[in-house]
């Protein structure tokens, strides 16, 4: 295996880790907030309400997180695409010579 390849394989190890570390974490949050709903439904047969608000911090908060997580992992490339720094490198390189070639 080349320098190269052996770059790229790293880069897609760790980009493999990151996504797998996300669904994880996705993973988790649905089974903690289903067993909350499940405990919060056991107790509408005590006679108390379901829609209380505190009922609803650790899914909302969790959920904060969790798309945090998921812009961090999947983020860049929904606001930049695979290829958006090549094509900004070059267009700032195309800038700077014809400025350059502007003042020569």
């Amino acid at each position: 295996m080349t320098t190269e390849e052996q770059i790229q394989y790293e880069r897609a190890l760790k980009r493999v880790k990151k996504i797998k570390g996300f669904y994880t974490h996705l993973l988790v949050y649905v089974v903690i907030n289903l067993m909350i709903v499940i405990i919060n439904i056991q107790n509408l047969k005590t006679g108390e309400s379901y829609f209380k608000l505190e009922n609803f911090f650790t899914a909302f908060f969790w959920g904060i997180g969790l798309v945090a997580h998921g812009l961090s992992t999947f983020g860049g490339e929904i606001f930049f695409g695979s290829d958006w720094e090549e094509k900004k490198i070059k267009e700032l390189m195309e800038k700077e010579k014809s400025e350059q070639q502007k003042w020569d």
